[in-house]
């Protein structure tokens, strides 16, 4: 039976009874339920500002994606190669980076066209570009040092030779039969003597009219030179017979210390009025800028044969050079010995003996005539006449060819 509760005071109303209910201990441990936290905002369920998270998280990836892409590359650029041996490229003039890369990357010598593109473009500056050319790419040379080597033009340089006393024509024929060089020749060949001697060096697809540009210049270059330093008391007067005696001096001695020694020679028989007798002046008047043939002899009648380049026939200089002349030559005729000499003939070493006499000339041929039946040459392919009583008619022996 419920009880009743009364008041302090007596006589007041009764209190509400309040039921009492039991609790067991384990409810004691329960905890109490917490309150659910208060609904999302609205700002917060926005689909734009879901958008705007969305857009963050990509952005972040892609620059995580693009730092290791670029260090990848970077990487990729300056690892070695895999080119297994050395081997050519070539670069025409004109080619896009793209196109490179491409050939690059098809010829095995890089492993990603892609990357060499990329990282090209990054390393080149304004106006720096890649040069055209035949290159030489090492056996695991790095995207990086293949850039370098395109970028500084060093491509592979091939040469021609052309030495001292060829005729135009026989330049000619030489830069004809070269494998590397393009084009054609010039239709008309240049006047004898203006082909300057030299090794000229030129990369692949060079022209054969820009060497022949090339030796003209420079030919033209050297004898201007060497003319305007000639010595003062210079018998010739011309710059062409200074041209023409360089030419004849060059076909008669190889041996650089005899060159200015032979020079004076011939201008000590200009000066006296004598023929210059010189035997390569008969073979060009007979076989002109072909040269002769190596195995034909010169016989004593052609020392006879009416050419205008034949010294043993005319008088003072022939009407133009027989060969193109090296710096050499046309020094030693700008700057000859001072000598007495009107006479040389071959030694039999190489080289040749000397003299200001007839006497002496004789004596020193007739030790090269026993030098040579010594060695068994056949007297009828030698040019030796006899000298004249006059001196200023006296043939100069010539060697034999």
């Amino acid at each position: 039976m419920d009880q009743e509760t009364t008041g302090a005071s007596g006589g007041g109303e009764p209190l509400p009874t309040v039921p009492l209910t039991p609790k067991y201990p384990s409810e004691d441990q329960k905890p109490e339920r917490v309150p659910s936290s208060r609904k999302r905002s609205r700002p917060a369920r926005n689909q734009f500002v879901i958008f705007l998270n969305f857009v963050m998280t990509m952005a972040v990836f892609a620059c995580a994606l693009a730092i290791a892409g670029f260090y990848y590359a970077v990487s990729a650029f300056h690892a070695p190669g895999p080119l297994q041996t050395n081997a050519n490229i070539m670069v025409r003039n004109g080619a896009s980076l793209a196109e490179i890369a491409s050939n690059l990357e098809r010829n095995g010598m890089i492993s990603e066209g892609r990357i060499f593109r990329y990282m090209s473009s990054t390393y080149l500056n304004n106006g720096d570009s890649l040069k055209a050319g035949e290159y030489e790419i090492k056996a695991g040379a790095s995207m990086s040092e293949i850039l370098d080597l395109l970028r500084s033009g060093k491509s592979i340089l091939y040469s021609v030779t052309l030495p001292e006393g060829l005729t135009v024509k026989q330049m000619f024929d030489r830069l004809a039969a070269d494998p590397v060089l393009e084009g054609d020749l010039p239709q008309a060949m240049p006047a004898e003597g203006s082909l300057r001697p030299d090794t000229y060096k030129f990369t692949r697809g060079t022209k054969r009219q820009d060497v022949v540009n090339q030796m003209l210049d420079a030919q033209k270059k050297l004898i201007d030179q060497i003319w305007e330093k000639r010595s003062p008391d210079l018998f010739l007067k011309t710059k062409d017979q200074f041209v023409v005696l360089a030419s004849i001096v060059e076909k008669e001695t190889g041996k650089d210390d005899e060159r200015a020694h032979v020079a004076s020679v011939f201008l000590n028989r200009l000066k006296k009025g004598m023929r210059l007798q010189s035997d390569p002046t008969i073979v060009y008047g007979l076989f002109g800028g072909d040269g002769k043939p190596s195995d034909r002899p010169i016989y004593q009648s052609d020392v006879q044969k009416q050419t205008p380049y034949n010294t043993y026939i005319i008088k003072g200089l022939p009407p133009g050079p027989i060969a193109n002349p090296g710096r050499a030559a046309l020094e030693a005729v700008a700057n000859p010995w001072r000598s007495n000499d009107l006479y040389f003939v071959a030694d039999g070493t190489g080289g040749h003996a000397f003299a200001a006499t007839l006497d002496e000339h004789n004596a020193n041929v007739k030790r090269w005539r026993k030098l040579e039946a010594d060695r068994g040459a056949d007297p009828a392919e030698n040019l030796d006449s006899p000298p004249e009583a006059d001196p200023a008619q006296v043939p100069k022996p010539v060697k034999k060819k």
